[in-house]
Formats: C-alpha cells, structure tokens, sequence
C-alpha cells in the first residue's frame, strides 16, 4: 500500500493490519493515485481492516458521488459547515480543497472553512447548511420548523433525509478523525488555489 503521506503518518494509533486488501480495494486505492495523485489518509487509516475501509468508502460513496438532488458541491459544502462546527483539521482541509475544485473559487472554500456565512450564498444554499449546523451542534432542538424552513427553501423530504446523512455521516467521520489524530495529505493544501 503506498503512503500518500511519507513525512507523516496518517493517524496517531498504531493498528495491526487485519487482513489483506481485496483486488477491488487495491483497484481503489490505485483509482485514487491516478485520479488525485495521491491516497486520501482516511482511506489509509481505514485500511488496517478492509471490512471497516469498504464499508466507509461504501457510504461515502453513496452520500458524496451517489443520486441526490443535492449537488457534488451542496453536498461538500454540508461537510465543511459540518468539519467546521467540529473544527475537524483533517475533513476541513481535505473538503475545502473539494469546494474549490467543485465551485472554482478559491474565495469560497476559504470562506466557508473559516465562516460559511461569511459567503455569498442563495437562500436555499444557507437553509442547507443552516440545517447541518444545527443538526451538528444542537440535534436534540431540530423541530418541525427547521423541516419546513428547508421545504420553504425548495428541498424535498428526500433532500432532506440526504443533507440529514451527509451531516450524520461528517459527524461521525470528525470523532474518528480527531481520536485518531487523522492527518489531512500535504497535496490537499496546495489543491485548488
């Protein structure tokens, strides 16, 4: 397995590789070189157990890449504002880059690392990520009205149940990141710029 990241390690903890990579994991993470030039570390991190690293890419892959009515850029900005309530250094840096690649603005994928409101954003946009803000730092408060506020703004009960997963989905990829002291790769900061 190459390590995208030779000056660092991808995470703090020291775990034994379970099992071998299956052919379509090694196909992946090959896919991945060619495309990014590099192996995101969360993959790395993942690898030490290749049940947990295809369930992971599974669902990111459904919630990032699958069918929604959400944009690829909708749905990376729902992880920034998340990574960003949870001041996630990894998901930060490696899902800001991703804004600025979708958006081509390098302005707003520092804007909306930094302070997604300080960004010039439609009103249906600012729903969204009001939405996953609230739902990251006071679910237990998520009301009817907060719903209706995202139907007001023109999202579907099935666009909600997809920004309600990304949120869920980045939140539980943040704890993992910041108990493992996951590491973004070097390349991600340069992306984009």
């Amino acid at each position: 397995m190459n390590k995208p990241n030779a000056s660092e390690p991808a995470i703090a903890l020291n775990l034994e590789q379970e099992a071998p990579l299956s052919e379509r994991q090694e196909a992946y993470f090959a896919k991945c070189q060619e495309k990014l030039g590099m192996i995101p570390n969360v993959l790395v991190a993942y690898a030490f157990n290749p049940v947990k690293l295809q369930a992971f890419a599974d669902m990111y892959n459904d919630l990032m890449l699958g069918d929604s009515a959400l944009s690829k850029l909708e749905r990376e900005m729902i992880a920034v504002v998340v990574s960003s309530a949870n001041r996630c250094f990894y998901c930060l840096t490696a899902h800001g880059a991703t804004v600025r690649q979708l958006s081509g603005d390098p302005k707003l994928g520092e804007q909306m690392v930094m302070n997604w409101r300080a960004a010039k954003l439609d009103a249906r946009q600012y729903a969204m990520l009001a939405f996953a803000w609230k739902l990251t730092r006071e679910p237990d408060a998520i009301e009817e009205g907060d719903r209706q506020a995202l139907r007001d703004a023109g999202f579907s009960d099935r666009d909600i149940w997809d920004i309600a997963a990304v949120a869920g989905f980045f939140n539980m990829s943040n704890r993992i990141a910041a108990a493992s002291d996951m590491r973004p790769n070097d390349a991600y900061h340069a992306l984009a710029r």
